[in-house]
Order: structure tokens, then C-alpha cells, then sequence
């Protein structure tokens, strides 16, 4: 359950005003409430880039009427993937498991992308996929991660250009805790170069951000 945006007295107070007599100018407001317009300039742009309030030019504030929850979203809808990546951990298929274990915990990272020559992804390799390797008593040492991960097309993946939202609905739908952020390269053969990842981390980071008001 997403927590919806707390607002002060005084903001509420302002989106009454605004609900009741609006449009009404600032001046308007802050004279309703005894106080200067310099005082609410920053309750009334948090009002405003929260979504709560719409301003337009010598005519005043209108009440949007989106509830916290509905405009949560709405942010989430138009934040890109491109904006919230981070840098993958990437490994190539010769890499040893081990190596990759001894990568997965250098880097603190719960998957490691397997890339083909140029970048291109070729597979996934998960904790899981170590795990399997080393129950069937194999060398983990000798055994490439092209033998152990989990191969294309089998895997999740992102581009830039999708939202934060659909992004996040992908973690959720496939239960997963991380996606590479691809580059299509050639759709028909189904050729994609890693340029980032997109991780359930990622999702809490900008929770937390958008909860506590703060540009993300």
C-alpha cells in the first residue's frame, strides 16, 4: 500500500480556500488567511507541482480534485526509466560461477547480466542459478555462467523510454527483483545491448523521495 502525501494544516486550509471559492489569486488567499504572500509562496508551489492546485496566469489557483493517491500515480506515470537507471553489473559468458559469486558480492548485487561480445545480453545469472550449480556438486571454478543463467529470450527486460510505473508493474507481475535496461538492436533477432538496470531498490528509493516531497 503506497502512503499518500501528508500535507500541513496550512495547506489544507489553503486547498479549502481554493476548493470553496477558487479561481482566487494568491493575494487572495493570504489575505483570507491573515498572513503575506511571501509566507505561502512555498505552500502554493508544493500545492501546485504536487498536483493538487492548477495555476494560471491573472486569473488565480483552481482545485485540481485528484486525490493524493491518484496524483502518487500520476507522478509515477511521468517519470522514464531513462531518468532512474543505474549502472549494470554486467559479466560475459566465459566468466566462472565463481567469479560471478565473487562479483555478486563486490558489487552487493542479487543478478548479474551476461553480455555477448558489443554488450549485447545473452542471459541472466541470479543466486538461484548459483545455487543450482553448486547442489550438483559441480566446480565452480571450471563451470562458465553460460552454463548456469538463464538465457534470452527467458528474461524481463526494460527500455528507457517506458515509464517508471509499467516498469515497477513488471517486477511485480513477473516476481522479480531486477531488470536490465535495454537498447534494441536488432527486434527481429531479438539483439539487445544493456545500458542500465532497473531494480525493486530503485522503486523504494523513489518512493521514499516522492513521500517526503523531495525532488527525485
Amino acid at each position: 500500500m503506497v502512503k499518500t502525501i501528508e500535507l500541513t494544516a496550512r495547506q489544507e486550509q489553503i486547498l479549502d480556500i481554493v476548493r470553496k471559492e477558487g479561481p482566487i489569486t494568491g493575494e487572495q488567499i493570504a489575505e483570507k488567511l491573515n498572513l503575506t504572500r511571501a509566507t505561502l509562496r512555498p505552500d502554493l508551489t508544493i500545492l501546485t507541482m504536487a498536483g493538487f492546485l492548477e495555476a494560471r496566469p491573472r486569473v488565480g489557483y483552481f482545485y485540481v480534485g485528484k486525490k493524493p493517491g491518484e496524483i502518487f500515480g500520476d507522478q509515477l506515470r511521468k517519470m522514464l526509466v531513462r531518468d532512474y537507471k543505474s549502472v549494470p553489473v554486467v559479466v560475459e559468458e566465459s566468466t566462472s560461477v565463481y567469479d560471478a559469486v565473487v562479483t555478486m558480492f563486490l558489487e552487493d548485487v542479487g543478478n548479474l547480466y551476461v553480455v555477448k561480445e558489443h554488450g549485447i545480453l545473452a542471459g541472466t545469472l541470479s543466486r538461484k542459478d548459483v545455487l543450482k550449480v553448486a547442489i550438483g556438486n559441480q566446480n565452480m571454478h571450471e563451470v562458465p555462467v553460460s552454463l548456469a543463467m538463464t538465457r534470452m529470450p527467458n528474461i524481463v527486460t526494460v527500455e528507457p523510454d517506458e515509464t517508471v510505473y509499467d516498469a515497477a508493474k513488471k517486477l511485480i507481475d513477473y516476481q522479480i527483483d531486477s531488470m536490465p535496461v535495454i537498447k534494441v538492436i536488432d527486434a527481429a533477432k531479438k539483439q539487445y545491448e544493456v545500458i542500465g538496470r532497473f531494480t525493486k531498490t530503485t522503486i523504494a528509493r523513489i518512493f521514499v523521495e516522492l513521500g517526503s516531497n523531495r525532488d527525485v
